[in-house]
């Protein structure tokens, strides 16, 4: 099957999908306040789109700003962790006990820290990418053939030739694997943080809206969600053909 084929597919999927929630909700007479069809999703969006994206901004500027903050750290944690023992066995089970920690619990502290608004929906954005980058990416250094270190020991590389030149661009495929699922996280951590403490965003758009009992205007911000997270979870997987073709063999998923 080619790749146009299972694009093409894709798209008649959502498309039945909408219309069987459409026919669903139309047939069986299902209120708005329980389930609002596609349709009034739709028209929701068209009166107050002006509203809505100055919300999704504020909640993709959130999100991005702490998506690159978890990158950044979650690579040098990743480097770091792979690339020493010592701080495999030193770090790793403290940023395991990190990961299992509540994001939702963090929040509250954030805001006494930083005040509410930007600040604590940026740092649990972090909070939620960093894991995966550095599991991925300590796992990709750990994973490289010990055939392709010694080649390098042989050559008398150093350290950080066989880091720069071997063990990172292998790791490669690990790394985007990682930002795929880190920027979804990222997305969630900040939507939760604003629904807790923040006076803008989807996620205080969606807490109002459904204290108003504007089920409509609820799903539509879940529906940009949607549409953010899916575009650059396409834009990481763009990226991971473009720089890591060689590590795949067949058509991309």
């Amino acid at each position: 099957m080619s790749p146009l084929t299972q694009k093409f597919g894709s798209v008649v999927f959502v498309l039945l999908f909408f219309l069987i929630w459409e026919v669903a909700c139309r047939g069986l007479g299902v209120s708005e306040l329980v389930l609002p069809p596609p349709s009034s999703i739709i028209y929701t969006l068209y009166m107050k789109g002006a509203a809505i994206w100055g919300h999704a901004l504020a909640t993709l500027t959130t999100t991005f700003v702490g998506f690159v903050g978890g990158v950044v750290v979650g690579v040098l944690f990743g480097i770091l962790i792979g690339s020493s023992r010592l701080a495999y066995d030193s770090l790793y089970p403290t940023l395991v006990g990190f990961s299992t920690i509540p994001k939702v619990a963090l929040v509250p502290i954030l805001v006494i820290w930083f005040g509410a608004g930007f600040w604590p929906a940026t740092l649990t954005a972090l909070s939620m990418s960093l894991f995966p980058v550095v599991v991925n990416v300590a796992t990709g250094l750990a994973t490289i053939e010990p055939e392709l270190k010694e080649i390098m020991h042989v050559l008398k590389a150093k350290k950080s030739d066989i880091l720069w030149n071997i063990s990172l661009p292998r790791s490669l495929p690990y790394l985007f694997a990682s930002l795929k699922v880190a920027i979804t996280l990222a997305f969630v951590g900040a939507v939760v943080s604003e629904t807790i403490a923040s006076n803008k965003g989807i996620g205080n758009m969606m807490m109002i809206a459904s204290s108003n009992f504007d089920v409509p205007l609820t799903f539509a911000g879940l529906l940009v969600l949607a549409i953010m997270g899916v575009a650059f979870y396409a834009i990481f997987a763009l990226l991971e053909i473009r720089f890591t073709a060689w590590a795949h063999r067949g058509s991309q998923v």
